[in-house]
């Protein structure tokens, strides 16, 4: 899930042609994150080169020294250590293009923006459980024609295909250039590494709705061939939609691709609709089993055991046979199983509905409902998928301990779905704000799941690097170290001096907000803390918390301890106003503050015997 061995050149030249370990003492966490590891023998080989002997070097833990963390880097890069779950933050092409190996997915399921025009919005809740006001914008689908645009669709023409450089070279000449053409270009790149990285035996799920669906067939034939295509599933994702003069659009389109003829299949059975029920079963036994009636006869004629007389019927003067030799139907007798008309005729055999699986999947998906307002699952996304419409295609077209792959990862659906069936998951999400959603989604879920994150700074220097990329996303990544959520939609407006809001339960029936300020600059002041103290009073907010790039000033820190101590209801007191460096948050700085109140709904077991102190 990291770079190819040639990729690794560096290590090797280091390590020369035999990778030297001695005395590996792994430890505890190191096992449960790279338990793969824990196989290898001294004698065994790592891709390639022998093991043998360097040092007394310990892999894992915090006393991991240069030369061993080099090592496992090495091994990590040859793909030696395998199946880890992975949230990758990032472009998801460079993502593809750096982290992900040829032929390593079993099944890629994407719902990409559609260029809708709309925003994506993360909704968080206010105290009490009662919806935020505030929904923050994780990205606008919108795409315009850069020259960024213009140096991708340079590369498809250069590199892509014969057969896809001639459609995207039609379809510039047809659409034009425009933000139509800038998102078939987008998606164009991104198909194609889509199919490099599936398995010979992989499929893709690529998840649309009218607005571009016909020009992303026409990229899908394109790209993995007509001839691998096997449907277009239509989903039914309301049961109603008001639209002026035309009919209502209440359905998505999921087109499925195969890279080959032999790929992993699953049938998938649906359960019987009322109306076929009713038709075909029935019937109903004394004991309440419902039941269909099939035949016991076969066409044609037959010498052998199926074409002899039973209970005093010749199925060969009707021209027929049985479908089973007299001896079954005596067994099937016995258990109840044949039906005799009560006027005569020839017996049937009861099917019964509780033995049966259902009816396999059609192309037409009309029995998973959209996610409700009140739906526990909802997370905010306005294009959020049910769990069970990607639980039936992951079932589908994936076995357990298979790995399957979501560029556009979002809300984490796809993750969590993979989790719950046992299959191993890489997600990718362009914004912070999805990566730190699918974390805690993952942690409340699934306790015990073991996943990594990559992409998101470990360090200061990254850090810094993100907060010059792009500062928003610096924002939101620093809040996150202390528990926080974004305040408001930045992009609509000012932040009205707050980053980040967090709530604390200080009582039974109380609950305090602390605010959060972020400085990403090289240049403080104490001024800086002295509006926040300002903010605090304006939000009446109890505590607030300052975090910066740089260390703060010996002003700073006279300036907010002149703020004071907060005192909660029940006598526990806390610094008022808390400075912390990213450097010291990374190293796991603890905010001191009462219990916070994360989602509200486990209140009913909070130990309200005494104030709790908790860090995090």
């Amino acid at each position: 899930m990291t770079t190819n061995f040639p990729d690794r050149l560096d290590l090797l030249l280091e390590f020369g042609p035999e990778v030297l370990v001695n005395s590996i003492a792994i430890t505890e966490t190191f096992k449960v994150n790279f338990g793969f590891f824990t196989s290898l023998r001294m004698t065994e080989e790592v891709a390639g080169f022998p093991i043998k002997t360097f040092g007394n070097d310990r892999l894992g833990g915090a006393g991991m020294t240069g030369s061993a963390f080099k090592l496992l880097s090495f091994i990590y890069a040859c793909d030696i250590i395998a199946g880890m779950n992975t949230l990758f933050y990032g472009d998801n092409l460079k993502v593809l293009r750096e982290s992900i190996k040829d032929e390593s997915v079993d099944l890629v399921y994407l719902d990409p923006p559609f260029n809708s025009k709309r925003d994506y919005n993360i909704l968080y809740r206010e105290p009490m459980g009662s919806s935020s006001s505030a929904q923050i914008t994780a990205f606008e689908d919108t795409w315009h024609w850069t020259d960024e645009t213009e140096r991708t669709f340079q590369e498809l023409m250069d590199t892509a295909s014969p057969p896809l450089a001639e459609m995207m070279r039609a379809f510039r000449g047809f659409v034009g250039v425009n933000d139509v053409m800038a998102y078939l270009t987008m998606m164009a790149i991104r198909l194609v590494e889509l199919r490099r990285v599936l398995k010979p035996t992989g499929s893709l799920y690529l998840h649309c709705d009218p607005t571009a669906s016909h020009y992303l067939k026409i990229l899908l034939d394109t790209v993995f061939g007509k001839k691998n295509f096997r449907n277009e599933i239509v989903w039914k994702r309301t049961s109603s939609h008001n639209s002026g003069k035309r009919y209502g659009p209440i359905n998505d389109i999921i087109f499925f691709y195969t890279k080959n003829d032999e790929y992993t299949w699953n049938t998938i059975y649906q359960s019987y609709s009322e109306n076929y029920l009713n038709k075909f079963y029935r019937h109903t036994d004394k004991d309440g089993r419902r039941y269909r009636l099939s035949d016991l006869t076969g066409a044609g004629i037959r010498h052998g055991e199926t074409g002899k007389k039973w209970k005093g019927i010749n199925p060969t003067a009707k021209g027929r046979h049985w479908m089973r030799p007299p001896s079954e139907l005596d067994k099937w007798e016995k258990e109840g199983r044949i039906y005799w008309p009560s006027k005569g005729g020839m017996p049937a055999f009861k099917r019964y509905l509780d033995e049966m699986p259902g009816g396999p999947c059609q192309s037409n998906w009309t029995d998973i409902n959209p996610i409700s307002a009140q739906a526990a699952e909802r997370l905010g996304f306005p294009t959020q998928k049910p769990v069970a419409l990607l639980e039936r295609i992951i079932s589908a077209s994936s076995n357990e301990g298979d790995v399957v792959l979501d560029p556009f990862c979002g809300c984490g659906t796809t993750i969590a779905a993979a989790e719950k069936l046992g299959r191993q998951w890489l997600g990718i999400d362009v914004t912070y704000l999805a990566i730190n959603l699918i974390e805690n989604r993952l942690k409340e879920h699934f306790p015990n799941s073991k996943f990594e994150v990559t992409g998101t700074p470990t360090d200061v220097a990254s850090a810094r690097d993100l907060a010059r990329r792009d500062k928003h996303q610096f924002e939101w990544w620093a809040i996150s170290l202390v528990g926080a959520r974004p305040n408001n939609d930045k992009k609509k407006g000012g932040d009205t001096g707050i980053d980040g809001i967090r709530y604390f339960r200080v009582s039974p029936t109380e609950t305090v907000k602390v605010v959060v300020s972020v400085k990403g600059g090289e240049h403080l002041a104490p001024t800086m803390v002295r509006d926040l103290k300002g903010v605090m009073e304006r939000e009446n907010a109890a505590m607030g918390i300052f975090i910066s790039l740089e260390k703060p000033t010996a002003g700073m820190k006279k300036e907010a301890a002149s703020a004071g101590v907060y005192k909660t209801p029940l006598g526990a007191t806390y610094p008022k106003l808390q400075l912390f460096t990213i450097e010291e948050l990374l190293n796991n700085a603890k905010v001191h503050a009462p219990s916070q109140d994360e989602t509200f709904k486990k209140a009913g077991f909070i130990d309200t015997s005494k104030q709790q102190e908790i860090e995090y």
